[in-house]
């Protein structure tokens, strides 16, 4: 039994005290109903608050009209906002979680425009943004006293509406940290050439706050340590700007987290995918542990209560953000603190539908807890009056979903796999490099399946006799995909493998080995990095303009350095034609002109898949009631087939 002895023990900030030291920390939900708090973004934050989580920060709030860097933010600029934030706070105070509030100006970080024309950003300097390509307008005086007053004003506001505190955000390279930031500072009056002026602006907005809130109103800071980035904020300059500002007793804490949104690979610290160590920021807060006095949190692939133990007994912080652990499980504090943490879905950091709806513009949740932002309809299992006998056939990720939900609301489940193991493609997923992870997935549906009581019955091959002679009530289809392979010209005997076969370690000769990618995911990006660690040269050829187009960015970015380092040649914009013995013959999607590649040993097909739903369509004949969840609908990703799982489920 592991003991979480510091993580479930109390912290005080200035004059409040959260109940532990698990943090959600503010992130974007596209939750708001036009800048206000939304019934959605309540529900949301209820069941965190439910969860047993001690603190909740709620996400960006603009203090100024310039501060819109999304169609979809808080903003706290009028008296408007304070109804909603009362109901939110109401909510999260009756499960004793303490609540903050970010405030918040991204100056040249603007993502998008609010009807398709381009704002005006504004920032110290007229420096542009490598990664939105934004060249802002530098600041008048008159401008950022606006500002200043946006900042002490919001404050106000969040204090008025029963928040327990307000956070700072001079994170991620956004406008308090584009003044400290010299490469980005180029004034020359009393906010620039030097460190102690470069520091007025957040030291001013600091001052504005205090004197408006109360002095029982929690004030804190976040700040990058290290944004991973040539012109990014030096480490020592945020320190020492922190520690000062501690010294004139104008922060309660500081969250500590790193990397900045201006450039590609550095913004994918902000939500650091599966090949970061857990916890690999752990150093940088305990470094600013030793400059100041008050409570540091740290943010950074914490996603099991046992890392943020050892990050807390280390002396490493104070306390832990653990935000996407939370929109994975919810109860992950109260199952921590009842020692059930074997009972906790931990997350796999794929970011798909976290960050990645955010960066889509919908409301955010979770491929292995669609409830999340969903909790309005399917927070509580609804217990069914008349209990039915369900049959699932298809152990991957919409079958184990569908029969764990109609478990758990009383229906007699048995679930039928024809492999020896659960778990569908996911098992195939976690082969890939740097996928190793994703293999959790699986871990964590067919332990919500056998918690529910699922009756489990694996190496059986369900057919329509099989299913005739059963007492099934309702059948639920979830037999999956194949892989497809596209009409190409083939011409003498060439090695032609799918991914499926290369990642099971089906042979290749030596040589040069070509992989077509059709969708863009992890698939062909996967399967070429695995041929090359092999010893293979390979060739990645893409139908769209780079690799890895339909992943998240973060992730994207993150695969894409590494087959610049295994030094994978990748061929944009062209689809597959033909193959002899040693070439592939393709064509250009935008002109047609052919192309070849020679001296070729063997291509690989990553080309997608096609529905296995021919026990669907048989069914049809059963007389029983028949639905079909996951890719033996339309072949799709785990998202969507857990998704149709808990759909489907809930309506039994």
């Amino acid at each position: 039994m592991v003991s979480y002895t510091r993580l479930f023990s109390p912290l005080t900030m200035g004059s409040c005290t959260i109940k532990n030291r698990i943090v959600s920390s503010g992130h974007d939900t596209v939750m708001v109903n036009h800048g206000e708090v939304s019934e959605q973004l309540i529900a949301y934050h209820r069941a965190r608050a439910e969860g047993g989580v001690g603190l909740i920060i709620v996400q960006v709030a603009g203090v100024h009209e310039s501060a819109r860097y999304t169609s979809h933010i808080l903003m706290a600029i009028d008296d408007s906002c304070i109804e909603g934030y009362a109901k939110l706070a109401s909510v999260v105070h009756q499960s004793g979680t303490k609540i903050f509030g970010q405030l918040f100006h991204p100056g040249r970080e603007v993502m998008e425009s609010q009807d398709g024309s381009s704002p005006v950003a504004l920032a110290p300097s007229a420096v542009p943004n490598e990664r939105f390509r934004v060249m802002p307008r530098a600041l008048q005086i008159s401008e950022i006293d606006e500002i200043i007053d946006g900042y002490a004003h919001a404050a106000l506001r969040l204090q008025r509406a029963g928040l327990d505190g307000v956070e700072i955000v001079a994170s991620h390279g956004y406008l308090p940290a584009q003044f400290l930031n010299p490469f980005l500072n180029l004034r020359e009056d009393e906010y620039g050439r030097t460190p102690e002026n470069r520091l007025r602006f957040i030291q001013r907005v600091l001052e504005a706050v205090r004197d408006l809130v109360s002095d029982d109103f929690v004030v804190g800071l976040r700040i990058s340590l290290n944004e991973h980035d040539p012109t990014g904020l030096d480490e020592d300059i945020a320190l020492e700007a922190t520690s000062q500002l501690d010294h004139e007793g104008l922060i309660d804490y500081v969250s500590v987290t790193t990397g900045t949104s201006a450039a590609l690979m550095s913004s994918g610290h902000i939500a650091p995918e599966m090949h970061y160590a857990n916890g690999y920021t752990a150093p940088l807060s305990a470094r600013m542990k030793a400059a100041v006095g008050v409570p540091v949190f740290v943010a950074g692939r914490i996603n099991q209560p046992q890392e943020a133990e050892r990050i807390l007994a280390n002396g490493d912080a104070d306390a832990c953000v653990m935000t996407r652990a939370l929109i994975c499980d919810p109860e992950m504090p109260n199952l921590s603190a009842t020692n059930r943490s074997d009972e906790i879905r931990a997350c796999i950091a794929c970011n798909q539908a976290c960050i990645g709806h955010f960066h889509m513009g919908f409301a955010i949740s979770c491929i292995q807890h669609p409830e999340t932002g969903r909790e309005i309809k399917y927070a509580q299992r609804i217990r069914t009056a008349q209990p039915r006998r369900v049959v699932v056939v298809g152990g991957g990720p919409a079958g184990m979903k569908a029969a764990a939900v109609a478990a758990e609301r009383g229906h007699d489940v048995t679930l039928f796999e024809a492999a020896g193991h659960l778990g569908g493609q996911i098992l195939l997923a976690q082969m890939l490099p740097g996928r190793e992870e994703f293999g959790g997935a699986a871990i964590n549906l067919e332990r919500e399946a056998g918690r529910a009581g699922v009756n489990i019955v694996t190496n059986t091959v369900v057919d329509v006799e099989l299913l005739r002679a059963s007492v099934a009530d309702v059948v639920v289809v979830a037999t999956g995909a194949r892989p497809y392979r596209p009409p190409v010209e083939v011409m003498g005997e060439p090695i032609v493998l799918d991914a499926w076969q290369a990642l099971r370690g089906a042979p290749l000769p030596p040589g040069h080995v070509v992989v077509v990618d059709w969708k863009g995911d992890w698939v062909g990006i996967g399967v070429a990095r695995t041929l090359a660690q092999k010893g293979h040269r390979v060739t990645l050829c893409v139908n769209g303009y780079a690799a890895g187009e339909s992943l998240q960015q973060y992730v994207r970015d993150a695969q894409l350095a590494a087959l610049q380092r295994e030094r994978i040649e990748v061929m944009p914009l062209v689809r597959l034609f033909g193959v002899d013995d040693d070439t592939v013959y393709l064509q250009h999607v935008l002109t047609d002109e052919p192309i070849m590649i020679n001296q070729v040993s063997g291509l690989v097909l990553a080309c997608g898949h096609e529905s296995s739903s021919s026990l669907l369509s048989e069914l049809a004949t059963l007389g029983r009631e028949v639905v079909g969840v996951g890719d033996c609908l339309s072949p799709r990703s785990v998202e969507e087939a857990v998704l149709e799982g808990l759909v489907v489920a809930s309506a039994l």
